[in-house]
């Protein structure tokens, strides 16, 4: 074997062998799709995404208290104020409230009111499919057209993507105002250091400060955060390349995103709220938002949600699946075109951003999300461009191990999850399991023999079977697990006319709130006896707390009668739970 065989077999290039140049023309059809990209990804989100929201229930818990949030918004019409129930929620900004709120008012005429939890997620729908076009606008600065639909079909198609537009919080909304920034930085750092790119316009670059505006009353530290340490990864590496005397000043293109007119038009956008609920608030909404939320979770892992670093790398091969069969090559090609200031700027952006997330103690698989986009569009370049560069065989071997345990994850879950938590196998299921399995392994082998194009669309083709299967299949059909769906006709049909709002001891998730109404009384066994034994009306008591009840109802000389009671596995909690309905009679009507 001559060295040029043992170097191509090895997956590797000489250092002198150069890595830019023209790569392979990429396929006649890709070139066809490329043409209306944000058309496509529009048809193929609705696809991926709109059964679960459509089918599944209000999840606990973060879903469910920032729908009720936002339906007392509605209800309420002060667009200042968060509350839930009847206490203040202060943890996030105002923004998602904003767009719940806005969706639930112009769907609830087709809905039929505003107890629906899918109208609250739409702004997670469109936010996410924002995302994906904005994936194809941040990649056309560094790719071409065809590449640049590849990196949004990768993010579009990903499980953590999927996850957070079926769903009624603040990350997919979240992702496109840091895309939309970290595009116009982008252009700015390629302009400054490359003679022949255009720099964005002024227009654009005011547009970016708008998206950091956005970001910021959505969820204060994260598109400044993102933006921030891309900076300074940035600075870190060009100062170690400025002193090779190749690059220009390393934080001379910062001057150019105009900060003095910017930060004016981002103080303009988010200081009437701000002012506005600081007064309504009396400084509490600062405090709680800053220093207990924001502030607990850098000092600790807040809510049980403690890992250790290198939870985020080994989350990847499920949370980024499929994309991530691509993601190893592509970053193992960025780092061979590191001198090309896009694929640097890409580089800082994910690696600083991940390492941060990896480096603070709390960690929710969604924190990791604005890294995705930057991941995605190296991965997109290698499918378009995969000739061997440095390290490339074993980033090649790492994407496929990833991949077989990102696909296996979902299989399973497809399989047993009806088993442990609904009722038996049903031949649907075995069916989308079988599709999607093979599917998945047909996008593997077309990826070993070097058809990475084709690979990519047959991965996202097994989405489109594994996710709607699991979404709008097998999750409202997981029984165990949706223990408010379960008590909320049970109180209903017990409801007489004038009760009181409904008492709730020990099982208190935010879904039974959204289920049952922002008046219900959150207390412990005790209260929900004093509660009853006042007014009378209904209690729904978790076992722990029922000994609680009854020993007070006897010191009350007062009594309950159970009406059913429902069995189940909190999720939230991690643990089965059972939650018994009583009645409880006022004590004058005792007698």
């Amino acid at each position: 074997m001559t060295d040029s065989e043992a170097t191509e077999n090895s997956g590797e290039i000489p250092a002198e062998t150069p890595v830019l140049g023209d790569p392979p023309a990429p396929p006649r059809w890709l070139a066809i799709l490329a043409r209306r990209p944000r058309t496509l990804l529009a048809i193929l989100g609705l696809l991926l995404w709109l059964p679960g929201i459509l089918s599944l229930p209000a999840l606990d818990r973060d879903e469910s208290r920032f729908a009720q949030s936002s339906r007392q918004m509605v209800e309420s019409g002060n667009w200042v104020d968060i509350r839930f129930g009847h206490v203040p929620r202060y943890k996030k900004p105002v923004g998602i409230y904003w767009l719940q709120t806005t969706a639930t008012k112009l769907a609830a005429p087709f809905a039929g009111g505003d107890h629906h939890i899918w109208t609250y997620r739409l702004p997670s729908l469109l936010g996410a499919i924002a995302a994906a076009w904005l994936t194809v606008w941040v990649a056309a600065a560094v790719t071409g057209a065809e590449g640049a639909l590849l990196a949004g079909l990768l993010m579009l198609g990903s499980v953590l993507l999927t996850a957070e537009a079926t769903i009624a919080t603040t990350d997919a909304v979240l992702l496109a105002c840091v895309l939309a920034v970290q595009g116009v930085l982008l252009r700015l750092y390629r302009a400054a250091r490359d003679p022949d790119v255009a720099a964005p316009s002024n227009r654009m670059i005011l547009w970016g400060w708008a998206a950091a505006a956005a970001g910021i009353l959505v969820k204060f530290p994260v598109v400044p955060g993102v933006a921030l340490v891309t900076i300074i990864g940035l600075f870190g590496w060009d100062l170690w390349l400025r002193r090779k005397s190749r690059e220009p000043g390393a934080l001379s293109w910062v001057k150019a995103t105009r900060p003095v007119r910017g930060v004016i038009l981002l103080l303009l956008l988010i200081l009437p709220w701000l002012v506005a609920i600081t007064i309504q608030s009396q400084g509490e909404f600062l405090e709680q938002s800053l220093g207990n939320d924001f502030a607990s979770k850098l000092a600790g892992g807040q809510e049980s949600h403690g890992m250790l670093p290198g939870y985020y790398l080994l989350l990847s091969a499920a949370s980024f699946f499929p994309a991530i069969l691509f993601v190893a090559p592509g970053i193992a090609l960025g780092i061979a075109r590191r001198d090309d200031p896009g694929i640097r700027f890409l580089l800082a952006w994910a690696g600083a951003w991940w390492l941060v997330v990896e480096a603070v103690p709390t960690k929710l698989p969604h924190y990791v999300l604005s890294s995705y986009p930057a991941l995605a569009i190296l991965g997109a370049m290698f499918v378009l461009d995969p000739r061997p560069v440095r390290l490339l065989a074993a980033a090649r071997w790492i994407g496929i191990i990833q991949f077989v345990i990102g696909a296996a994850l979902l299989a399973v879950a497809l399989l047993l999850a009806p088993q442990y938590f609904g009722g038996a196998l049903q031949w649907p299921v075995l069916a989308a399991a079988g599709v999607g399995a093979s599917l998945t392994l047909a996008a593997l082998v077309l990826a070993l023999l070097r058809k990475p194009a084709l690979a990519v669309m047959l991965s996202l083709a097994a989405m489109l079977v594994f996710v709607p299967a699991l979404t709008a299949y097998v999750g409202p059909r997981l029984d165990q697990l949706w223990i408010t769906q379960r008590l909320k006709p049970l109180a209903d049909a017990a409801y007489k006319p004038g009760d009181p709002p409904p008492a709730l001891a020990g099982y208190q998730e935010p879904s039974l709130v959204f289920a049952l109404g922002k008046d219900v009384v959150l207390t412990n066994g005790a209260g929900a006896a004093d509660a009853g034994a006042k007014s009378g009306g209904l209690a729904l008591v978790e076992d722990e707390a029922v000994g609680d009840v009854l020993a007070r109802l006897a010191e009350l000389q007062a009594d309950a009668s159970r009406i059913g009671d429902v069995s189940g596995f909190n999720y939230s909690r991690g643990r089965k739970v059972h939650v018994t309905l009583y009645r409880v009679a006022q004590q004058h009507d005792l007698h």
